[in-house]
């Protein structure tokens, strides 16, 4: 038998861990002396504690261990497990990234001067377009590609040309931003007159006064360019009127250069 602090080193797992497993049911010890409480494990449970070392480095937190122990022999199970972990992985991944991006991209504007008002923000009116849109709930912001894959998909058949300049644009129709199943609706302007499809819907939309900032690079800059905006548009003597929108002037269909894209911030606005 083995005192838990000659286990602790053969296990590399802390003394303070060890009481934590007996607690939670995970490793037990083998007995423990009614006299003094002392814990004993046997060598016959460095296996165990291998495991369990094993599944913490692949992520895998106490609750899902102790489940995952119990059907460790069933290798469709384990293989079960080890596949919902990757996929949860994969998307903490994807978050770093993002994360990665956004970093080098504030960086790159602090160094630059870091001035919000870089951004020349104008007041202009866009004109009276006929349009393909597509309105839907999607996943999250950057899902949006769905809605022009659907757009692609359903318009094949029609020949539809688009005009020039086509104002091709996501608008947010949520009233606040969410974190998850945003209302977004795309839109680019064609010449012509086509049938609607299942979701693309052929409309006429009226003219728009819009204050707006163009730039040049990832969509992470967004925050700062709505601040921009909306510092113009406080001082210039203006109110928000209606659902902000994006314009993309050269979008991710266009380039596979995050520094390339080129968008366009636009808030519907009336004078006070």
């Amino acid at each position: 038998m083995l005192r838990i602090g000659d286990f602790s080193k053969l296990s590399r797992i802390s003394i303070r861990m060890l009481r934590h497993y007996d607690e939670i049911g995970i490793l037990h010890p083998e007995c423990v002396d009614d006299f003094t409480g002392y814990r004993y494990y046997s060598e016959s449970q460095l296996p165990l504690a291998g495991k369990i070392q094993a599944l913490k480095s692949l992520g895998f937190g106490l609750s899902m261990i102790k489940e995952i122990l119990g059907k460790y022999e069933d290798v469709q199970e384990m293989e079960r497990f080890l596949i919902l972990k990757r996929k949860e992985l994969e998307g903490e991944a994807r978050e770093i990234r993002q994360k990665l991006q956004f970093l080098d991209s504030t960086l790159k504007w602090m160094r630059k001067d870091g001035n919000l008002m870089d951004y020349n923000v104008t007041l202009k009116t866009l004109p009276e377009r006929y349009v393909a849109s597509v309105r839907q709930v999607i996943p999250a912001y950057d899902q949006e590609g769905l809605l022009w894959e659907i757009m692609c998909r359903e318009l094949e058949g029609q020949n539809v040309q688009q005009a020039a300049p086509c104002y091709g644009m996501a608008i947010f129709h949520d009233e606040g931003h969410k974190e998850h199943d945003p209302d977004v609706e795309i839109q680019s302007m064609v010449v012509g007159t086509y049938q609607d499809t299942e979701h693309v819907k052929f409309k006429t939309v009226p003219p728009i006064q819009i204050a707006s900032a163009t730039y040049k690079g990832s969509y992470d800059q967004i925050s700062r360019v709505n601040a921009a905006v909306a510092n113009w548009v406080v001082e210039n003597g203006y109110d928000f009127n209606g659902k902000s929108f994006c314009i993309y002037h050269v979008s991710p269909s266009d380039t596979s250069d995050p520094e390339e894209l080129v968008t366009e911030v636009c808030f519907p606005v009336k004078k006070k």
